[in-house]
């Protein structure tokens, strides 16, 4: 395992394991404190993400920046965010099997590296990558699960969110303020920036 975030960000910087190298403009590896408690994993960068490098600076980032301080009064910089792969799939599409496999080893080494205590998967292809379930979100979410040492937490996608009106976001600022409640139960002073509800 490489010793640091950066040095893992260097190595992905000049990945070629799947096709996707072929159409980046940038690898977009991760971005956040190194030592969070609370890390989100997303699916894959859009056309914004990938033109700045950096996981969900888009729309959809601009929500979860929004929930995130809402719900448990947090700034990203407090958090750590990264995706299921880190190369922008063309125009937008599903990664496919190849692509999450060929990626899955700097996701698991930025897990092991931030050793986060809660872990939230933003949409579907996260939450069954990392529970090696095959269910959709709208079946895992609610609920909190065991993941190695930390308490993993399924959500909705912010995108999913923004098309779908009341419902998803209720379910979203459900499942943060489930995170916030396992933080606090691992006793991370990060769950005591919004008080109890």
């Amino acid at each position: 395992m490489p010793l640091s975030l950066a040095a893992l960000a260097d190595d992905a910087a000049g990945c070629t394991r799947c096709p996707l190298a072929a159409t980046r403009t940038n690898v977009v590896f991760g971005t956040g404190d190194p030592d969070a408690d609370l890390l989100f994993v997303g699916e894959g960068p859009g056309a914004q993400e990938d033109e700045q490098g950096l996981p969900f600076v888009g729309r959809s980032g601009q929500l979860l920046d929004r929930l995130v301080h809402e719900e448990l009064g947090l700034t990203r910089d407090r958090v750590y965010i990264a995706n299921v792969v880190k190369c922008r799939p063309p125009n937008n599409r599903d990664p496919v099997p190849e692509e999450i496999a060929a990626c899955r080893p700097y996701l698991e080494s930025q897990l092991e590296l931030v050793a986060p205590k809660v872990v939230v998967t933003l949409g579907k292809f996260a939450g069954q990558l990392l529970l090696g379930s095959k269910e959709g979100i709208t079946r895992l979410r609610g609920r909190s699960y065991p993941y190695g040492g930390a308490v993993l937490v399924p959500t909705v996608h912010p995108a999913y969110v923004l098309r779908g009106g009341a419902e998803p976001m209720a379910q979203m600022r459900a499942d943060l303020v489930r995170a916030r409640l396992a933080l606090r139960e691992a006793g991370s002073p990060l769950a005591e920036a919004v008080p109890a509800s």
